[in-house]
């Protein structure tokens, strides 16, 4: 992963109450040689609302796209509950505009609308939505190892041909 100044970016790093806190901003300026990923340094990020920048370990920081944002969720009623999951879209559009990526559609799955579809056990497709020309398809999901906690984001939809 090769950044340069001016690049927007999704920071993740752990609260001091162990979880998960992502951030935006732009990449102010990178330390090392910047020859490769492996000799680079810590990297300066302009946060988004904070004054000055942030220097930060390039571990925790990606370039924004429409698959890397994601929201992390504690409830499994999240999932279970028509009223809440119809909600999940909505949380995670705000996310996606927060992050400044520019969503061309949104279309909510399921009867009723926005109910979603089910896709697995653990996983919803809840919404399509265009996004850079390239379909996608808002999802939420249970991973097994993390019980209680529902994870929203954009992937590619899951095509085969007949």
């Amino acid at each position: 992963m090769m950044l340069r100044p001016g690049d927007r970016v999704r920071v993740e790093t752990t609260g001091d109450d162990g979880f998960p806190v992502v951030k935006y901003g732009f990449v102010g300026g990178i330390t090392g040689s910047g020859h490769g990923p492996d000799d680079m340094g810590p990297i300066v990020v302009m946060l988004d609302g904070e004054l000055g920048g942030d220097v930060i370990d390039p571990c925790c920081v990606q370039p924004v796209s429409i698959t890397n944002v994601e929201l992390c969720l504690a409830g499994d009623d999240l999932m279970t509950e028509p009223d809440l999951r119809r909600g999940l879209v909505a949380l995670w559009h705000a996310e996606a505009d927060q992050a400044g990526l520019d969503v061309d559609a949104l279309h909510p799955l399921g009867t009723p609308l926005g109910d979603g579809l089910r896709d697995s056990s653990d996983s919803w497709a809840l919404a399509e939505l265009m996004a850079g020309g390239e379909q996608y398809v808002v999802r939420a999901f249970r991973l097994p190892n993390e019980p209680g906690m529902v994870r929203v984001r954009a992937d590619r939809p899951n095509r085969w041909d007949a």
